[in-house]
């Protein structure tokens, strides 16, 4: 069976309080209204999904939330190198991922989602926005043949984009 991955950047984050540490950063009132939008369009594709993987950083993991809360899930599995990672150490945790799951949505954040992006697939992407979404698949058994160019982009999508697809 082929896997698909959909990588989504968190919402829109909250600079407002300086003090606060960039892991602990919330979502501001646009990532909080585009995060629940964006798993919408997701139903309205039928698109369905066997597993959740997230970066534990706030801003990532209450998108991850609004999404789970849209599909009635209620497990998140999260992945602390996520936070802050380049392209080949997502791509590491992608190739642990279990052969089980044959559809993963993963919450994390740039500059890391745009380069993986390009690197697994023929996405020619400038940058993934936030609440943006890219769909890869892949035409694989297990999530460890999964590596550079192997992949082939479904869809980019975020919230701005008025011809939805």
């Amino acid at each position: 069976m082929a896997k698909q991955l959909l990588l989504v950047r968190h919402g829109k984050s909250d600079w407002g309080n300086l003090d606060l540490k960039d892991f602990d950063r919330p979502l501001n009132k646009r990532g909080k209204e585009n995060a629940p939008e964006m798993a919408e369009r997701l139903i309205n594709k039928g698109f369905k999904f066997d597993l959740i993987v997230s970066s534990p950083a706030k801003r990532a993991k209450s998108t991850a939330k609004f999404f789970a809360e849209a599909y009635n899930v209620d497990h998140i599995q999260f992945e602390e190198s996520i936070y802050e990672a380049s392209a080949d150490t997502l791509l590491k945790v992608i190739n642990g991922f279990n052969d089980d799951a044959n559809t993963v949505v993963m919450f994390g954040h740039n500059p890391g989602f745009t380069y993986l992006a390009n690197e697994l697939s023929d996405a020619d992407l400038y940058n993934i926005p936030t609440a943006g979404m890219v769909l890869i698949s892949f035409p694989f058994d297990s999530w460890e043949m999964v590596s550079k160019g192997t992949g082939e982009m479904v869809f980019f999508d975020y919230p701005k984009n008025s011809d939805e697809i």
